[in-house]
């Protein structure tokens, strides 16, 4: 009975110390600054999207987002790396690490919410439809663009805003696609970012014959972190600090989005 008794007791010993084990690593978890510093870099999860990220000639990353992803990098001791994703796949990217934030002109939506540690918004935007730059006085109304077929970028809010409004649409890889799509005549239209439109099509563009005309929403840009992470709130301080200082003001007109500055 003695050896039954003093069995079960180091049973349950042993059940406790494991059940001890598992309390304290959950709950000991580390911050996600912390875990940023300790590896030394902050990566960056972007797409080709001017004037937000985009490559210069040398083929270093440039834009509104990636100078202020640097200074954010800079203060944190840590070597800022950016990383072309799939749009559509941001969200995973982040959870398995493969990336530690979302910047890239991402607009503020349900779905970026429920699933991210969003920073306060800092620019606004809105959704706007791309066309040859001839038909322009043809599409000015979101009912005179009902029956064109649209590109849109997957997963995007042009996307959602295609969607809403019942268009035909294909969905491409990223918003620079869908104005190659218009460029080549495989796509009647496209939906992006009014803040990519202006730097990217129109005189003195790549895409001097395209040209944006009914914005069909208006909308927020955020920074996405992973979910219950310390970070979002680390560059909203950072974000407040820029904009005290003055710099702020004078990365964004480098770009010419100033007048987008959320005040």
């Amino acid at each position: 009975m003695k050896k039954k008794i003093l069995s079960f007791v180091v049973l349950v010993t042993m059940m406790a110390t494991l059940l001890a084990g598992c309390g304290s690593k959950s709950g000991s978890s580390e911050s996600d600054i912390e875990y940023i510093k300790g590896k030394g870099t902050l990566i960056v999860g972007i797409t080709d999207f001017a004037p937000m990220d985009y490559q210069d000639d040398n083929g270093d990353w440039i834009g509104f987002d990636a100078d202020l992803a640097r200074l954010v990098g800079e203060d944190l001791g840590v070597e800022v790396q950016f990383t072309e994703i799939d749009w559509d796949n941001k969200i995973l990217e982040l959870d398995n690490k493969s990336i530690d934030v979302v910047w890239n002109g991402m607009t503020l939506t349900d779905e970026v919410s429920s699933a991210m540690a969003c920073t306060k918004p800092y620019l606004n935007n809105a959704q706007t439809v791309v066309v040859k730059a001839d038909q322009a006085s043809m599409y000015d109304s979101v009912d005179a663009v009902k029956g064109l077929k649209f590109a849109v970028e997957a997963g995007s809010a042009g996307e959602t805003a295609a969607e809403d409004n019942g268009f035909e649409y294909t969905s491409v890889t990223s918003q620079a696609d869908t104005l190659m799509e218009v460029e080549a005549g495989t796509s009647d239209a496209s939906i992006i970012d009014s803040l990519m439109a202006g730097a990217m099509v129109g005189e003195g563009t790549s895409y001097a014959d395209l040209t944006h005309t009914v914005d069909l929403t208006t909308e927020e840009y955020v920074v996405g972190c992973r979910k219950g992470s310390d970070l979002a709130a680390y560059i909203d301080e950072e974000i407040n600090k820029f904009t005290e200082e003055g710099t702020m003001k004078t990365i964004a007109e480098e770009y010419g989005v100033q007048e987008a500055l959320v005040k």
